[in-house]
């Protein structure tokens, strides 16, 4: 089978497109035939190695997992003796972020906690688009923000892969929100259902007078205390992605300003899950969550999609096709 193959940390044009042996599935794993893969932010830190510490779970030297690839759609092609969820033939999506990767290539295998049934409605692009974005906004929203029906929710980061998910997750719990973004994706945000929205290139947030009950950091390099003002007493931050110094001033100031008054700071790590994969699909099916997919490459094209990626400006997912 044809997979993309990274044996060192580097750039992009470290990744090898290359002929390799088909897996088989384990008593306990599914074979998935790839339809669709997409990226995320975690692919890049497994590209790159960058953060330092992320070297201690994706290996020190050089990737621990040799194939990238975290979101995945696809058939069921084979099934070990014990696999109870699924049988050939079923269309699944799932993140494999937590079991060793292995997504852009043509067939990977995982275990059935790691996937979901693929929801009817929406294609296999849209399927892949979804599993480990979705849930960060998810978990960002519910478990870390506490999210409730009537409160005020500002997302930085709006237009991107999480921030799209985020803003019509944080709607279906009945939130306000406001969106922050630039300028050519302002017409997005609103088709996705934002009450409001800040063009940050021409207007800082935290200039502001309104107050959120809760904010989620998903991109940008702005300080902790530029979002600290802009909360509600009792207000919630939570930091999902962006700049490393964004990163550390929450890991190692959060705990104090948490410590020391109302508004409280705190950090996502996203775990891939299959309840809240479920949760998500739901809202799939309902139709109060479509993904929004900014580009499309054929996996021949896995360089040209990490640089296009990296650049930081994708409107919603970019999203590897391996099928038609």
């Amino acid at each position: 089978m044809k997979a993309i193959v990274c044996d060192k940390y580097g750039s992009p044009d470290v990744l090898e497109l290359k002929e390799i042996k088909k897996p088989f599935p384990t008593e306990n794993q599914v074979l998935v035939k790839v339809h669709s893969a997409s990226l995320n932010f975690g692919n890049i830190v497994l590209l790159k190695g960058k953060p330092f510490l992320a070297r201690f779970a994706f290996g020190l030297t050089k990737p621990k997992y040799s194939i990238p690839g975290g979101d995945i759609a696809g058939t069921v092609e084979a099934v070990g003796e014990n696999v109870k969820l699924y049988k050939v033939g079923d269309e699944v999506f799932g993140d494999l972020s937590g079991c060793g990767w292995g997504g852009f290539a043509e067939y990977v295998t995982a275990p059935e906690y790691a996937l979901a049934l693929k929801p009817t409605n929406i294609s296999f692009e849209e399927a892949a688009a979804t599993p480990m974005a979705g849930v960060t906004a998810l978990q960002g929203l519910r478990d870390k923000g506490e999210i409730k029906s009537g409160h005020k929710v500002l997302i930085y980061g709006a237009s991107g892969g999480v921030g799209t998910f985020a803003v019509q997750i944080a709607k279906s719990f009945g939130a306000e929100v406001t969106g922050v973004c630039s300028t050519r994706n302002i017409e997005i945000l609103h088709s996705i259902g934002a009450d409001h929205s800040i063009d940050y290139t021409k207007e800082c947030f935290a200039q502001h007078k309104e107050c959120y009950d809760l904010v989620l950091g998903v991109n940008g390099s702005n300080s902790i205390s530029a979002y600290k003002r802009v909360l509600k007493p009792n207000g919630k931050f939570v930091h999902v992605g962006g700049s490393e110094s964004q990163l550390y001033q929450t890991l190692f100031l959060g705990p104090f300003i948490s410590l020391t008054g109302s508004k409280k700071i705190s950090s996502l790590l996203q775990r891939s899950n299959q309840k809240d994969l479920n949760d998500v699909k739901e809202l799939l099916e309902v139709g109060k969550v479509k993904p929004i997919i900014d580009k499309r490459f054929k996996l021949s094209e896995i360089t040209e999609a990490f640089k296009y990626f990296q650049e930081g400006h994708a409107q919603g997912k970019v999203v590897i096709t391996l099928l038609q």
